[in-house]
């Protein structure tokens, strides 16, 4: 693949050397043609101007609008958002208590917290001894 790319290369090298070398050989001999063979017509500088800045002002105060639209749209889809969590937030944690009491934990989870919590002060009083 490393080869076919360097064959390349050197072949559109060598072609772009040939095409130097002709306009070279050309330009020596003093055989220039001024033969130029304009494609298009160039406008008015003045009105190219007067184009452009027309445009960029429409085209500059609709993508001004549309920006700000864009910005407020999705300022209050966001803050709607943020509400609709807020409230669900607010309805999971009123779940947990039951008329202003808090929910029966289960008494797996009650073994499971008593437990840490014993394992924390044993830990906190071996590096009171540790440290005496």
């Amino acid at each position: 693949m490393i080869y076919l790319l360097l064959i390349l290369f050197f072949a559109s090298l060598v072609a772009i050397i040939i095409m130097i070398g002709r306009k070279l050989a050309v330009i020596e001999h003093e055989q220039i043609l001024n033969h130029e063979e304009v494609l298009f017509e160039i406008p008015n500088l003045e009105k190219v101007k007067h184009f452009t800045i027309r445009n960029l002002k429409k085209y500059g105060h609709a993508g001004l609008v549309g920006t700000m639209r864009l910005y407020l749209k999705s300022k209050n889809f966001l803050r709607n958002k943020y509400e609709q969590i807020k409230i669900k937030i607010n309805k999971i944690s009123n779940e947990t208590h039951v008329n202003g009491e808090k929910r029966e934990i289960s008494k797996f989870l009650k073994v499971i917290g008593d437990y840490k919590h014993k394992i924390r002060e044993i830990q906190h009083k071996i590096k009171k001894e540790e440290n005496l």
